[in-house]
């Protein structure tokens, strides 16, 4: 596995959070390392070694957060996030996915699985600490919004109060991202949306990610869609909006 050189933050100790994550990295010094900058910063952290202890861990500690390596013994990391989804103890814990596996489609994998975020190795520790604390915060509004109205339109539907989307009589598996995507962008349909714009709204305003990473969920919300994919259109130089009619 590659070997990543983590950076310790140069702030001091901040007060304790003990908000709980776990991280569920094979490599013993990598994850030692990033344990101890965690918990320096106040969190309360757990390691698994493996994907069926990293399941079993979730299960039991349910962690406000977890840090999940791709490239894992026993279940590989993919399968751990599809299995931490199905548990009703973490199917809305923040996950964010490290690898040192780049490309688009390494990224669609991870979002397709359920996490919420993606790490290329190598990384700092700096920023992965504030992608950590944006998710937790765009977590514990999630919790605080209420879903109360339904958005149609083109044969596609979105049930804010139950979190579900459907294309015709198909229900969607979407990720949160994907879903929170698919409901802004309908949300306002004829709207020209920039990619930062889609970034606030489908990823929180304090999601520290490239633009691009909205490109691959647009990918991957399309496939979901199918036959119903035109409803989002791109637009030149800009970004992308709902199709009107």
């Amino acid at each position: 596995m590659m070997s990543t050189v983590l950076q310790q933050p140069e702030q001091k100790k901040r007060p304790a959070s003990r908000q709980r994550v776990l991280i569920v990295e094979d490599d013993r010094s990598l994850a030692d390392v990033l344990c101890y900058n965690l918990q320096r910063e106040g969190f309360n952290v757990f390691t698994a070694y493996d994907g069926r202890e990293g399941i079993e861990l979730a299960r039991l500690k349910k962690p406000d957060l977890i840090i999940l390596d791709l490239m894992l013994p026993t279940i590989d990391g993919l399968d751990v996030c599809r299995m931490l989804r199905k548990m009703p103890e973490t199917r809305d814990t923040g996950i964010i996915m490290l690898t040192a596996r780049g490309q688009d489609v390494d990224q669609i994998g991870g979002f397709e699985a359920g996490a919420d975020d993606y790490v290329v190795k190598p990384y700092s520790v700096r920023v992965l600490l504030e992608r950590m604390r944006a998710l937790l915060r765009r977590k514990t509004v999630e919790q605080e919004e209420p879903r109360v109205e339904q958005l149609e339109r083109l044969g596609v539907r979105v049930d804010l109060r139950r979190f579900q989307a459907y294309a015709g009589d198909r229900s969607l598996e979407l990720t949160r991202s994907e879903f929170r995507l698919l409901a802004a962008l309908m949300a306002d349909p004829g709207r020209a949306f920039d990619r930062a714009e889609l970034i606030d709204a489908a990823l929180g305003e304090d999601t520290m990610v490239l633009e691009r990473t909205i490109d691959v969920h647009i990918r991957a919300l399309r496939k979901k869609l199918g036959d119903y994919a035109h409803i989002i259109e791109t637009v030149r130089g800009v970004g992308y909006r709902c199709k009107e009619a």
